[in-house]
């Protein structure tokens, strides 16, 4: 297929080599832009509510951190008023959990942030269904799909489909919504052999046994994205290492097939499957065309993934592919990285069994800043789930107060504070920040509802859910009381006991860290 930009794609490197007025007024001429959220026809419209009304600029001074400039830079949409965003997604072989749930909660809160200061967006967030191998860093080890087939005795197939309907069932409980696109790797195949086919013949790939590895040492600025250079390559190898490779950093494009492998394509090659590397430059360039605005991932996916996806992309295309690349910080638990392959982890299911609302591990998530490790404890997310439990209260308890119209000034300047703290690259902190002291302002109670209203189409915590009004039935307090003693003397007899009783009138008991959880059904 032909990597082609999309209609009306500007064919610049950098905005700034014209004036934006003039890029602007071109493509609102030739664009029939989507009706969507405030805009019309490319033109931005004021947003109006019953106590605020605010006028959009042009364009927002928004600033990014560029994981390859290691500096914040100011974002030059490639077309205007609209972001096109890559977002690796997961590789389908098992759940995902909360570490991994925190890396896409990036790509939702950047579209969220976006579209709250009047951009539309588009996102494309791939499945990886194949290619994905045990020890990526190194092209080693078994293909995770084909691993995780085997034990449950399943089809890759059915394995891949199992687990994307469970991640995106995961990611609703924590209000990611679904990415415009969601490619599977598997049906991207013959782009990824054209791209390859590409790099061999521009000098950058070579084929060897029916295996094709992309050639470092043709690409100049090879380890510019992670800052590994061609000699820490070589220092930090370690095992086995093809002797057939030019150099030992050299990574897998296409992979020659064991004799008893399942997931087969031909190729001019021989039989074989896609490196998992090549498949996100398929994806993306596909989808979004040959220059798009922001990649996203996880800090992990920095080298050897995105460092070898922008080798292939530019050395396929001979120019800059990705203007932006955002990286989200880890998840870490007890001082280590939480992850599936670690077996130290927690799915969003699991919380939200031990009574959680699932949308505390946002609001806990929206207390760090997108770029740093966030240590996870359920001490933690408790503190969060009683502090969203609260704001949703009190939104409900302002949402009938007086008129704000009297206090208009004041409504202005948070609203203004709220937008330098998204502009600021991302700085959600800053805006939960903001959020409290919205709730402890003289603001009218109306005021406050619609401000926290207006918010949360970024934060995404449902402050207009309101729990449902559940009393503990008659004698329920005196048996938690009493499991709660028996607890303490390690009487676990009597607590399974009193637990029984619990449940047989109407109340689930969880047992957790910071002690029992329980939960009321409504009555009728």
């Amino acid at each position: 297929m032909n990597f082609a930009e999309p209609a009306h794609t500007l064919q610049v490197r950098r905005l700034e080599d014209r004036a934006f007025a003039e890029v602007w007024a071109q493509v609102v001429d030739e664009d029939a832009a989507l009706d969507v959220g405030h805009r019309h026809r490319g033109a931005l419209q004021p947003v109006r509510s019953h106590y605020c009304e605010h006028r959009f600029d042009l364009v927002a001074a928004l600033r990014l951190y560029n994981t390859l400039s290691r500096q914040k830079e100011e974002l030059r949409p490639l077309r205007a008023g609209v972001i096109r965003i890559y977002s690796c997604g997961p590789t389908v072989y098992r759940y995902v959990h909360i570490g991994n749930l925190r890396t896409f909660m990036l790509p939702d809160l950047l579209r969220r942030s976006l579209e709250y200061l009047g951009y539309r967006t588009e996102q494309v967030m791939n499945i990886t269904d194949v290619g994905h191998l045990t020890d990526d860093t190194f092209d080693r080890g078994e293909d995770k799909m084909l691993v995780a087939a085997r034990l449950e005795s399943k089809s890759p197939e059915e394995i891949a489909e199992y687990y994307t309907q469970a991640f995106m069932e995961d990611a609703a409980l924590v209000n990611i919504r679904p990415a415009d696109h969601n490619p599977r790797a598997t049906q991207y195949i013959a782009q990824m052999i054209e791209l390859i086919e590409k790099l061999i013949a521009g000098g950058h790939a070579y084929e060897v046994g029916g295996t094709v590895y992309y050639d470092i040492g043709s690409f100049a600025t090879y380890g510019r994205l992670s800052r590994n250079t061609t000699d820490k390559l070589l220092a930090g190898s370690r095992g086995e290492v093809d002797p057939r490779k030019r150099h030992p950093g050299d990574f897998t494009l296409w992979k020659a097939a064991g004799e008893h492998r399942v997931q087969v394509w031909p190729s001019p090659w021989g039989p074989g499957f896609p490196g998992w590397h090549i498949e996100c430059s398929a994806m993306s360039m596909s989808l979004l065309g040959t220059t798009f605005d922001i990649h996203t991932g996880g800090a992990d996916n920095v080298f050897p993934h995105h460092e070898a996806e922008l080798a292939q992309s530019e050395g396929v295309t001979g120019h800059r592919v990705v203007n932006l690349w955002l990286h989200g910080g880890l998840l870490m638990l007890a001082g280590a990285r939480m992850a599936k392959s670690a077996g130290n982890f927690f799915r969003i299911t699991e919380l939200v069994d031990q009574g959680f609302d699932p949308l505390a591990f946002r609001y806990l998530a929206l207390q760090a800043k997108y770029r740093t490790k966030l240590n996870f404890s359920t001490e933690g997310l408790a503190g969060a789930d009683r502090a969203l439990a609260l704001l949703r209260e009190r939104v409900a308890q302002w949402s009938a107060g007086a008129d704000a119209i009297s206090h208009q000034e004041e409504l202005d300047a948070f609203e203004a504070r709220f937008r330098a703290a998204l502009e600021d690259d991302l700085d959600l902190p800053a805006a939960m920040a903001l959020v409290s002291e919205v709730t402890h302002s003289s603001l009218p109670a109306g005021g406050k509802a619609e401000l926290l209203r207006r918010w949360d189409r970024v934060l995404g915590l449902d402050l207009d859910r309101v729990a449902p009004n559940v009393a503990l039935p008659g004698g329920a307090q005196a048996l938690l009381e009493a499991r709660e003693r028996a607890r303490a003397a390690k009487d676990f007899e009597t607590s399974d006991r009193l637990r029984d009783e619990l449940a047989a009138i109407g109340v689930a008991v969880t047992d957790t860290a910071e002690g029992q959880r329980w939960k009321a059904a409504p009555h009728k």
